[in-house]
C-alpha cells in the first residue's frame, strides 16, 4: 500500500481519537457542573418520573423541560450521579416539552419500575471510536478498501460509465417525467462502475432521483442499501421509494423506535426480513453503524447509495462503502457540513461528498420545484453561480390567503415573498421574547388567512428559543393537534423539509456575543438551509443589531456581509420603535 494511503489513514485515525477525546471531555466538564447551572444552561431536566413502560419504549414526565435536548439524542437517565453504576441509557424519541419519549438501550430497566420518580436526564454520548477504528483498519486489509476505496478518494482512480446503459436509464428517466439534469444524474449514476455524485440544492427532487435510481438497479436484480446519518433522512428516502412503487421488496434495519413515520417494514436484524435470502434484487435502508453490528453484519450489497451525503465524514463514508461494490453520494456542500467537536481540522470538516465534488463525475440539478423566482434570487446567485432556475410552473407562484387582513397584513402579503422585519431589540443571546411574540402572531395571523399549520414552519438557531416558542404558542393555539402540525425547530432538523411560509427567529442581537459565535451563527451553509424551506414565503424576524459584530477570525467576517447583502434583498419593514404598516 503507497505511502500517502497510509497517511490519509492515519490522518483519520487521528481525527477520530481527538473527535472522541473532545466529546469525553466536553461531556465530563459538563457533568462536574452543579445541576442547577446544567438544568439553566439546557444540558439537563429534573423532576422526571414514569409515565409508562412498553417494552424499549418509556414515556417520562415532567413539570418544566428548557432543555436543549431534540429527538435523536442519546441520554442518560439517573438519580443524581450520571457516571454511577444505577443508570438507564436511551435516545429521545420524541420531546412534547412535558412529556418525553425515550427508547431505553441500555442499562437496568427495573429500576424505572422500583423508583418511578425522581429521574435527571443529561446528556450522554455513545463512544464509537473503537468502530471507527476497526474500520479503518478494514480499509487497510481488504482488496475493497486498497483497491478501491482508498485511490477513489485520493483521486487516484476514477469512474467509467457504460454508455449502453446510461441511454438505458435516460430513457427510462425521461419517459417517468423526470427533467434533462435528472435524467442525466440518474443515467450517470445507473451506468457508472464504481461511483457518481448527485448535487441536490433546494427543491431540485434530489429524492425523487434517488427513489427512480433504486427502483431501476433493484429491476436489474441489484441489492441495495439506502443510508445517510441520520435516521430521518433514511426513512425520508424509504418512504419516497415506497410510494413511487409498493411492490419493492423493502425494508429498514434498526430500532422500532426510529422508525416513527415509516411507511414500510422494520426490522431489528436483516435476516428477519421476508428477502433476506432472495437472489433477486431488494433495497434495505440503515445507517452505516449497522453495517458494523448484528443488524447487518457481513451481509453484502452491489450498490450503496447514501444520502445527505454532504453530512457524511470520510470516515463514516468508508464504513457504508464497506459493505458494497458502487457508490453514490446524493447531497450538497452549500447546505450543513459535518458536526465536528474537535476544531479546525479540515479531513473532519470536509464531507465525503465535498472531497469528491469536482472531480468531473457529478450533476447538479439545476431545475427548482419549491422555490418561487424572488426565493430563488438570492440563493441562486450567491450560492449556484446562477445555475438554479425554477420550474416555469413555480416560478410566479405566490401566497395565497383568505379572510380578513389583520395587522400583519403588510408583513404577509404576498406582493413581498422575502420580508424582514427589523425588531431592532438589543442584547439577545440564545433567546428573545421580543420575537418569540411576533413569531406567535404571524403564525396566529396565517392560520386566521386560511394558511394550514401544516404549511407553517418556524425556524430558529438555538434549541432555547425554539422552546420558548413553542412555549407560547402553546397557550394560544386551538387545540393540542393544531400544534403538532406547526414545525418549530432548529436549522439541522429543517434539512430537507419544505413549507408554504418559513419564518426565521434570527435570536441573536447582542454583537459581541455573534461576533463569539461567528462561525455557527453566520455560517453560510445555515444560512442557506434556513432561506430554501418555503415555497412561497418567506419571513426573517430580527435586530439589524446583528450586523455589528465583529467576529473574532476576521475571515468570517465576510459572512456578516453575506447576511447583511441578505437582508438588503428582502423587504425590510422597520418595527424598532412599535410601528405597524
Amino acid at each position: 500500500m503507497s505511502t500517502d494511503y497510509l497517511k490519509l489513514l492515519e490522518r483519520l485515525k487521528s481525527f477520530i481519537n481527538r473527535e472522541y477525546a473532545t466529546q469525553r471531555l466536553q461531556l465530563e466538564k459538563q457533568w462536574s457542573l452543579p445541576l442547577a447551572q446544567r438544568i439553566q444552561q439546557g444540558y439537563a431536566i429534573e423532576g422526571l418520573h414514569v409515565a409508562g413502560m412498553k417494552g424499549e419504549a418509556l414515556k417520562l414526565e415532567c413539570r418544566i423541560n428548557d432543555s436543549r435536548f431534540r429527538d435523536g439524542d442519546l441520554l442518560v437517565l439517573h438519580r443524581g450521579n450520571p457516571r454511577g453504576p444505577e443508570t438507564i441509557q436511551c435516545f429521545l424519541d420524541y420531546d412534547d416539552e412535558t412529556r418525553l419519549d425515550v427508547i431505553v438501550t441500555d442499562g437496568k430497566p427495573f429500576l424505572l419500575q422500583k423508583y418511578p420518580g425522581g429521574w435527571i436526564a443529561d446528556e450522554s454520548m455513545l463512544d464509537l471510536s473503537s468502530m471507527f477504528l476497526d474500520t479503518l483498519d478494514q480499509v487497510s486489509d481488504t482488496v475493497r478498501g486498497r483497491e478501491f476505496i482508498l485511490p477513489l478518494i485520493s483521486g487516484d482512480l476514477a469512474p467509467t460509465i457504460d454508455y449502453a446503459r446510461y441511454e438505458r436509464a435516460w430513457e427510462a428517466a425521461h419517459e417517468e417525467g423526470l427533467n434533462d439534469t435528472q435524467c442525466e444524474a440518474l443515467a450517470n449514476a445507473y451506468a457508472t462502475d464504481l461511483t457518481y455524485l448527485i448535487q441536490g440544492p433546494p427543491g431540485t427532487g434530489k429524492t425523487l432521483a434517488l427513489a427512480q435510481l433504486a427502483r431501476l438497479l433493484v429491476a436489474d436484480g441489484y441489492r441495495v442499501l439506502v443510508t445517510a446519518l441520520t435516521h430521518r433522512a433514511i426513512n425520508n428516502a424509504l418512504n419516497k421509494i415506497y410510494r413511487l412503487d409498493p411492490a419493492l421488496p423493502l425494508c429498514k434495519i434498526g430500532q422500532h423506535g426510529a422508525a416513527r413515520d415509516l411507511l414500510l417494514p422494520n426490522y431489528h436484524y436483516f435476516a428477519e426480513a421476508d428477502f433476506a435470502y432472495s437472489e433477486h434484487g431488494y433495497i434495505v435502508g440503515a445507517t452505516p453503524f449497522a453495517t458494523r453490528s448484528q443488524r447487518l453484519a457481513n451481509v453484502e450489497f452491489d450498490v450503496v447509495i447514501f444520502d445527505e451525503a454532504s453530512q457524511i465524514t470520510l470516515p463514516l463514508a468508508m464504513m457504508g462503502m464497506l459493505a458494497g461494490e458502487r457508490y453514490i453520494f446524493i447531497g450538497d456542500d452549500r447546505q450543513l457540513p459535518p458536526v465536528v467537536s474537535s476544531g479546525a481540522t479540515e479531513i473532519g470538516k470536509t464531507s465525503i461528498f465535498g472531497y469528491l465534488n469536482g472531480r468531473g463525475y457529478e450533476t447538479m440539478l439545476d431545475v427548482t420545484y419549491r422555490l418561487n423566482d424572488k426565493l430563488n434570487d438570492w440563493p441562486s446567485r450567491t450560492f449556484y453561480e446562477n445555475r438554479l432556475q425554477p420550474a416555469p410552473e413555480v416560478r410566479a407562484r405566490r401566497l395565497e390567503l383568505s379572510g380578513d387582513s389583520d395587522s400583519w397584513g403588510f408583513a404577509l402579503s404576498p406582493e413581498y415573498p422575502a420580508v424582514f422585519l427589523d425588531l431592532g431589540h438589543k442584547n439577545a443571546s440564545v433567546r428573545s421574547r421580543a420575537e418569540a411574540e411576533v413569531v406567535v402572531e404571524l403564525v396566529q395571523s396565517l392560520i386566521r388567512a386560511k394558511i394550514h399549520p401544516l404549511q407553517i414552519g418556524v425556524i430558529a438557531p438555538y434549541r432555547a428559543q425554539g422552546r420558548l416558542i413553542r412555549r407560547l404558542l402553546r397557550r394560544v393555539m386551538p387545540s393540542e393537534e393544531t400544534l403538532r402540525e406547526l414545525v418549530v425547530d432548529t436549522v439541522e432538523r429543517m434539512q430537507g423539509q419544505e413549507r408554504e411560509v418559513i419564518i426565521v427567529s434570527m435570536t441573536t442581537s447582542n454583537p459581541v456575543f455573534a461576533g463569539r459565535m461567528a462561525n455557527f451563527y453566520f455560517q453560510p451553509e445555515r444560512l442557506n438551509v434556513s432561506i430554501t424551506r418555503p415555497r412561497t414565503k418567506l419571513i426573517l424576524v430580527g435586530s439589524s443589531q446583528v450586523l455589528r459584530a465583529q467576529p473574532e477570525d476576521p475571515d468570517d467576517s465576510v459572512w456578516v456581509d453575506l447576511l447583511r447583502d441578505l437582508l438588503a434583498h428582502c423587504t425590510t419593514f422597520d418595527l424598532s420603535q412599535g410601528k405597524r404598516y
